[in-house]
């Protein structure tokens, strides 16, 4: 069974940072698409952020510019960088592998506001 752990959400003022991590008991994380999605109350789950095996990236366009994400495949986690951050920004964020199609973690909350 895959377990994902996502931590490093919080509160922040408007133009804040936060640096997510998720670490995934997945066996072959190394060659694992993952990315980080977000739910924002009353919404639903949408993906914000991807990485590839091979390190390429993508990004929704809202938070292009703002949003880095990367892995670390040694230590099988997977970050997600925000900067600038704005309150639309509010959501519970969690990774998965591309696709999700791991059981959900428990997320991490994040609060943007002033």
């Amino acid at each position: 069974q895959v377990q994902l752990v996502e931590s490093g959400g919080g509160l922040v003022q408007p133009g804040g940072s936060l640096r997510l991590s998720c670490v995934a008991s997945i066996d072959i994380f190394n060659d694992t698409h993952m990315a980080w999605y977000r739910q924002a109350p009353g919404k639903q789950r949408e993906l914000v952020a991807w990485i590839t095996s091979r390190d390429s990236t993508m990004y929704v366009d809202s938070v292009k510019g703002r949003f880095t994400i990367s892995r670390d495949n040694a230590r099988s986690t997977t970050y997600l960088q925000m900067n600038n951050l704005k309150p639309e920004d509010t959501a519970i964020y969690y990774c998965n592998n591309v696709g999700a199609s791991h059981s959900w973690g428990q997320g991490t909350q994040v609060t943007v506001s002033s």
